[in-house]
């Protein structure tokens, strides 16, 4: 079976909801003939025509106000906004109409809306190209939130987003778009609200999301070797929160660390490490540690690798927490 990236699986599962659903629409900066920045859309248009695929203008507040137009349709938009640092002039359409809309009318008027971001750093941006904004939707209630940390998984949460009746955020991590993975592109298996738990260790759990899983599975195959074995849970799914899973392994461990890009203060490590105590919070041997980006903007590219989560940072947090 051929190996696929994540812009090929991403580009796979619109092309199979546009095929399967005349419904669909997808649209944004660029996303027709260019294909999008990162080519996720490439081809689309050439397949589908003009009207179901298509640009629009520099405005992403006009993007996200254009999906609850067409949801109230009937139509299941999906938009792109270009940059992660790109979409906070669309949070007001966002959180006061796409995440509110559906109970403003008492489920009268669905509102099957995906909104793609590509998300995060690790790709040496400029400025306004690297963001975390995860906190930003998963406070809002009403939406959906999902961060996929592979290809397979890319294809199945996008799949699984178009479908749902809900308006869900998909956060697609840049750094992992060159990713490859080898299998089937399906959507069977965890759903949105499922975490998955990739790798089983006894010594700490560690838990993250987006391209901060693939560090925490080098970390924890360098621990393994000092015989530290580590569980690595992957979040897919920030809301809603799959908090039984992480009861449960952080219960079978004792211990945990909770890794993410986003700055410490108030990121969505404070909720994880809020719902394992209370979850698991007899069974702790040891404070809950966060390798977290740090509380200052985004660092211009140059700085990048000590603003992000290194698989060291990370093994350090594992050392001293089994070290409690």
């Amino acid at each position: 079976m051929p190996e696929i990236t994540m812009v090929g699986a991403l580009n796979a599962a619109l092309r199979d909801a546009l095929d399967e659903d005349p419904r669909v629409l997808v649209f944004g900066e660029d996303v027709g003939e260019l294909g999008g920045v990162f080519r996720v859309t490439q081809g689309l248009q050439a397949a589908f025509g003009r009207d179901r695929v298509f640009d629009t203008p520099i405005s992403e507040s006009g993007i996200a106000g254009m999906c609850v137009g067409l949801a109230m349709a009937g139509w299941r938009p999906v938009a792109e906004m270009q940059f992660d640092g790109f979409s906070y002039p669309a949070l007001d359409q966002v959180i006061s109409h796409v995440a509110k809309y559906r109970e403003r009318t008492r489920g009268r008027v669905g509102m099957p809306v995906t909104i793609r971001i590509p998300s995060f750093g690790g790709i040496r941006g400029k400025e306004h190209h690297g963001e975390s904004p995860e906190t930003y939707y998963v406070h809002t209630a009403g939406l959906k939130v999902v961060a996929p940390a592979d290809p397979l998984d890319a294809y199945r949460l996008l799949r699984l987003a178009i479908a749902d009746p809900d308006p869900v955020i998909v956060l697609e991590p840049k750094s992992r778009y060159w990713s490859k993975a080898e299998g089937e592109l399906t959507t069977e298996g965890p759903g949105i609200g499922r975490a998955r738990v990739l790798r089983d260790g006894s010594a700490c759990a560690l838990i993250s999301y987006g391209a901060m899983v693939a560090r925490c599975l080098e970390a924890a195959e360098a621990l393994e070797a000092e015989g530290v074995p580590c569980a690595v849970v992957d979040l897919r799914s920030l809301s809603p929160l799959d908090v039984a899973t992480l009861g449960e392994v952080v219960r079978s461990t004792g211990r945990a660390v909770v890794v993410h890009e986003a700055p410490l203060t108030l990121g969505l490590g404070a909720e994880v490490v809020a719902r394992v105590v209370e979850e698991a919070f007899d069974h702790l041997e040891a404070p809950i540690r966060r390798v977290t980006g740090w509380d200052v903007p985004y660092p211009p590219a140059s700085l990048e690798q000590v603003y992000l989560p290194s698989v060291e940072r990370i093994a350090r947090a594992v050392r001293e927490v089994v070290a409690y």
